[in-house]
C-alpha cells in the first residue's frame, strides 16, 4: 500500500530514523496500555476496598514519563526521517539538472523544476516522516492490543481484530480515484504555475502591446481550474475520512458492545470492562491516522512521479577517454546539424580554431552562427561529420572537462542576483583581489565599480537588472577572463548596448586573443575587420573564409554585407 521501494531506497539514511520512529510510537503505546491496565485494576481495588501501594502510585508516574518520553523522540526522529529524504532528494534533483545542462528545458519547463524541487519535496516530508513509520505501526499497533485484550475478552479482542483491516480495504478502493485526481491536480497545477512565471517574465511586453488583460483572464481561468481541483482533492479527502471513521467507530462500539455484554452477564469485573472500552479506540486509532496520512502522502506520490520523471530523464553522454592538448586548434569538419528533421541548420560545415588568434564567424541572421557555439559548448550534438580538438573528438570529451578548458559569453549571459563580488568568483572561487582587479580592467569595469560605495560588494539586482546592458555584459566578461580559459566564444556579446561598452568589450577581446583562441560571432562586421580569420555563412553553410581584406577583394558575399551594413550606417548617420 504504497511503498515505492524505489523512493525508499533514493532516501537510505532515513530508513533508521523511520524504524526508531516506529519504535518510539510502540514504547509509547505500550506506556499507554500499561497506564490504562492500571486504572482498570485500580478501579478493580476500589470495589472490593484493597489498598493502593506507594510502588503502585510509583509505577504510574514511570508510565507517565515514558510516554512523555517516547512522544518527545516520535517527533524528532520523524523529523529527522523527513528532512533526511528531502535533502536527500533536492540533491538527487540539483545533481541531475546539472548533469542535464542546458538540456534540461527538454525534459521540462523552468517553473515546473521550481515546483518539483520546493513544492514537491515538501509533499514527501509526510511520506516519510508520518506515513511510512505510521504504515508498519498501525500493523503492530493492533496485534499488541489484541494480545492485551485477550486475556479480558477473547470475543471483544477476536471483533476488534477483524474489524482493523476495514480501514485499509476503504483506502485502497478509493487509491485509484485519489491517484487520478491528485495527476490532473499537478498537472493543473504546473499549468498554473508556469503560466504565471510567463507572465511574470513578459510584463513589460504585454503591457507594451496591451495584451496583458488577455493574459490576465487567461491566468484567470487555469486558476479557476486549479481550484476546482483542489476542491476535488479535498472533497476525495473528506469521502474517504467519513468512511474511515464510520468504520473506526462502529469496531469500537462493537468491541465495547461486546464486553458490556460480558459484564452484564457476569463474565469480566468492572475494571476490565473499562480497559476493554478505552483499549478499543487505541484498536483503530492507528488505523485512523494513518487514513488521514495517506491523503497528503498520495500528494507526495502524484508529486515523486514527477521527480522520478526528471531523473530517469536521458542524459548527454559523458565519455571521456582522451585528454586534451589546449595548445592545438579546434576543427569542424564537414558538421551536419538540424534540430528537427524537416529543417537543416549546419550543411558540411568546415572551420577552425586556433590559438592566439581571433578567428570570426559573421553571417545574416539564421544563418547558423550561433548554433555552431552551441555544438562547440557541447548543448547539442553533432548528426554527421566531426568536431576535433587536435586529434580528439569531442564526443570523447565530457562536459565538465571541456568547461574547464573552454567559456562562452554571450548577449544571454546570466547575472546572478547577489554582488559583483560573488559574481565573479563563480569563475574562480579562491581569486585574489589582485586577480579580480585585472579581469576588471581588462573588462573596462574598473572605473565604475571603483565609483560605487560598496565597491566590489554592490548588490547587482535579480539578474543582473541593477546594472545597466554594458555593465551587465562588462561583468559577464570580467568573469570569463577570471576564468582564465584556453578558448573564449563571444556569441553577439556586444549586441543590444551602448557605442562605449561595445568598444570597452571588442578591445578586451582583441587583447585576450594575443593569448587565447578567440573565437567571435557578430553581426557587426566592423568590429571583426582585425581578426585573424572570418568564416562567412548563409542558410547554414559556410561560403567562404579569410582576412578582412582578401574577402572584401572577392567582392562576394562578405564584400556585399559589408556594403549594405555601410549603407545603413550612413543612412542612420544622415537621420
Amino acid at each position: 500500500m504504497m511503498i515505492n521501494k524505489r523512493l525508499i531506497g533514493l532516501c537510505e539514511e532515513s530508513k533508521k530514523y523511520m524504524i526508531l520512529t516506529v519504535v518510539a510510537n510502540w514504547i509509547a503505546l505500550l506506556c499507554n496500555i500499561s497506564i490504562i491496565l492500571w486504572i482498570g485494576q485500580f478501579i478493580n481495588k476500589l470495589i472490593v476496598h484493597e489498598e493502593v501501594s506507594l510502588l503502585s502510585m510509583l509505577s504510574l508516574i514511570l508510565f507517565l514519563g515514558g510516554r512523555f518520553i517516547s512522544n518527545l523522540y516520535y517527533g524528532k526522529f520523524s523529523a529527522l526521517a523527513s528532512e533526511n529524504a528531502k535533502v536527500r532528494l533536492r540533491d538527487q534533483i540539483y545533481k541531475k539538472l546539472l548533469r542535464l545542462g542546458t538540456n534540461y528545458q527538454q525534459v521540462d519547463g523552468t517553473s515546473s523544476f521550481v515546483q518539483i524541487m520546493v513544492e514537491g519535496v515538501e509533499q514527501l516530508e509526510v511520506y516519510f516522516g508520518r506515513y511510512l513509520p505510521q504504515f508498519f505501526y498501525a500493523l503492530l499497533a493492533p496485534l499488541t492490543l489484541f494480545v492485551v485484550i485477550l486475556p479480558y475478552s477473547f470475543k471483544a479482542a477476536l471483533i476488534l481484530l477483524i474489524s482493523v483491516p476495514l480501514i485499509p480495504i476503504s483506502i485502497i478502493a478509493i487509491m485509484k480515484i485519489a491517484k487520478r485526481i491528485l495527476k490532473n491536480y499537478w498537472k493543473s497545477y504546473s499549468n498554473l504555475g508556469g503560466t504565471f512565471l510567463e507572465n511574470l517574465q513578459g510584463l513589460t511586453t504585454l503591457k507594451v502591446f496591451n495584451q496583458d488583460e488577455e493574459r490576465h483572464q487567461k491566468m484567470n481561468q487555469e486558476a479557476e481550474d486549479f481550484r476546482i481541483m483542489t476542491m476535488k482533492v479535498l472533497s476525495m479527502q473528506l469521502n474517504s475520512i467519513n468512511i474511515m471513521d464510520l468504520v473506526a467507530f462502529g469496531g469500537a462500539a462493537a468491541g465495547t458492545i461486546t464486553a458490556l455484554i460480558q459484564y452484564s452477564r457476569g463474565e469480566i469485573l468492572v475494571g476490565h470492562l473499562l480497559i476493554i472500552t478505552l483499549l478499543s479506540a487505541e484498536f483503530f486509532i492507528p488505523m485512523r491516522l494513518l487514513g488521514s496520512y495517506f491523503h497528503i502522502a498520495m500528494n507526495g506520490m502524484a508529486a515523486s512521479d514527477r521527480i522520478f520523471k526528471v531523473l530517469d530523464a536521458k542524459e548527454p553522454e559523458e565519455v571521456e577517454k582522451s585528454t586534451i592538448k589546449v595548445e592545438e586548434s579546434i576543427a569542424l569538419e564537414n558538421v551536419e546539424f538540424s534540430y528537427d528533421e524537416t529543417r537543416p541548420i549546419l550543411k558540411q560545415v568546415s572551420l577552425a580554431i586556433k590559438p592566439t588568434n581571433l578567428t570570426a564567424i559573421v553571417g545574416e541572421s539564421g544563418s547558423g552562427k550561433s548554433t555552431v557555439a552551441s555544438l562547440l559548448m557541447k548543448t547539442y550534438k553533432v548528426h554527421k561529420g566531426n568536431i576535433k580538438w587536435g586529434e580528439v573528438n569531442f564526443n570523447d570529451i565530457s562536459s565538465s572537462q571541456l568547461y574547464n578548458h573552454m567559456t562562452l559569453v554571450s548577449t544571454n549571459s546570466y547575472i546572478m542576483g547577489t554582488t559583483i563580488r560573488e559574481n565573479l568568483l563563480m569563475a574562480k572561487l579562491n581569486a585574489t583581489d589582485e586577480e579580480i582587479k585585472v579581469a576588471l580592467e581588462l573588462a573596462q569595469l574598473s572605473e565604475f565599480v571603483s565609483s560605487l560605495k560598496e565597491g566590489l560588494d554592490t548588490p547587482v539586482g535579480e539578474g543582473g537588472n541593477l546594472l545597466s546592458g554594458g555593465q551587465k555584459q562588462r561583468l559577464a566578461l570580467a568573469r570569463a577572463i577570471l576564468a582564465n580559459r584556453e578558448v573564449m566564444i563571444f556569441d553577439e556579446a556586444t549586441s543590444n548596448i551602448d557605442i562605449e561598452s561595445e568598444e570597452a568589450i571588442w578591445k578586451a577581446i582583441h587583447e585576450l586573443a594575443k593569448t587565447k583562441a578567440v573565437l567571435v560571432i557578430s553581426h557587426r562586421l566592423v568590429n571583426v575587420k582585425h581578426a585573424d580569420c572570418i568564416y562567412v555563412m548563409k542558410q547554414g553553410e559556410v561560403v567562404e573564409s579569410g582576412t578582412h581584406e582578401s574577402l572584401y577583394a572577392n567582392q562576394s558575399e562578405y564584400f556585399r554585407m559589408v556594403n549594405k551594413q555601410n549603407e545603413l550606417e550612413q543612412v542612420r548617420e544622415v537621420e
